[in-house]
């Protein structure tokens, strides 16, 4: 359980973590400018994975062993970073990046729902379910009607950010079998082996030796590649340990007005007027979904 001293800390990495995933969208969409979708995917995850590998045996920390461990690296692999960055990647090609930082906010409903209808490995509490409807309604305010405009115009783009969103939501679940291991060794095992599938992938569709992308596409790729992933996805882990696969997945709620707040600033979106409610509605949410549930057996020792 998440014990109360912990929870300001990880609240405020929880925030942390919106910040530089909610910069991605940004950044995925600069980069894409130039460089195709899965050359992108492939270069952030290695550079992310080497990165995190290298401060990995500059703290002595071992490797596991384990094939069985290894195995659900690919697999979290998959969910966590193949296939939700491509089809991402894929789709800022024709979508905005506010609308792909909107649409993807939805990954804690599908975490809520796979957690109450197949897992079951978590309470799912009231608290929880008002705290996922909080947030869907707080989404809605700052979205707007207006923001929704383009909706259904470039269809399979935004059901491929629909699908990153599922994706999103079954890698925070299968998250939690990773406990006891530090959170820079799934972090850094998932995304190596994501790399290993994606780059002969790229190498055979891209030709990426033949490809010229801008020194701004470049840039947005390094940072996608060392803040947004590398860091980010230590920060993740520690957080499905701490706060829960539901609480972990909040970040997705904090992650609509700080990514669209670093669109607007880098690409010339707008705000609605009621983001400032909508964001209330989003801190509510978040709050129920990750504050420790008081146990009622506490109150029983108490009085007795």
């Amino acid at each position: 359980m998440q014990r109360s001293s912990d929870l300001p800390r990880d609240l405020a990495l929880l925030l942390l973590l919106s910040t530089l995933w909610g910069a991605s969208y940004t950044l995925i969409r600069i980069g894409v400018e130039t460089i195709p979708p899965l050359t992108l995917i492939a270069a952030r995850t290695l550079i992310a994975g080497l990165l995190l590998a290298a401060i990995i045996r500059s703290r002595g920390l071992a490797w596991p062993r384990e094939r069985r461990i290894w195995q659900r690296f690919l697999i979290q692999a998959g969910l966590n970073s193949v296939v939700p960055f491509t089809l991402i990647a894929w789709a800022e090609r024709t979508i905005e990046a506010g609308l792909s930082t909107i649409l993807n906010a939805t990954s804690p409903i599908f975490t809520f729902l796979l957690t109450a209808l197949v897992t079951r490995h978590e309470p799912v509490t009231l608290r929880k379910l008002i705290g996922v409807a909080a947030g869907l309604a707080g989404t809605s305010l700052i979205v707007g009607v207006e923001a929704l405009h383009g909706l259904g115009q470039q269809l399979w783009a935004q059901l491929a950010i629909v699908a990153a969103t599922i994706c999103y939501a079954g890698a925070a679940i299968l998250g939690k079998s990773f406990k006891g291991l530090d959170p820079m060794l799934p972090a850094a095992g998932s995304l190596l082996s994501g790399a290993a599938v994606l780059i002969p992938v790229a190498l055979v569709v891209d030709h990426p030796w033949a490809l010229a992308p801008s020194l701004r596409s470049v840039l947005a790729l390094s940072a996608l590649a060392t803040v947004s992933t590398a860091a980010a996805m230590v920060i993740y882990f520690r957080l499905v340990q701490t706060l829960g696969s539901i609480g972990a997945t909040a970040q997705s709620y904090l992650r609509v007005p700080i990514g669209v707040a670093i669109a607007v600033a880098g690409l010339g979106e707008h705000l609605a007027p009621t983001a400032w409610i909508g964001l209330g509605c989003i801190i509510i949410g978040v709050l129920a979904m990750t504050m420790p549930v008081r146990k009622a057996v506490t109150k029983d020792r108490e009085a007795s």
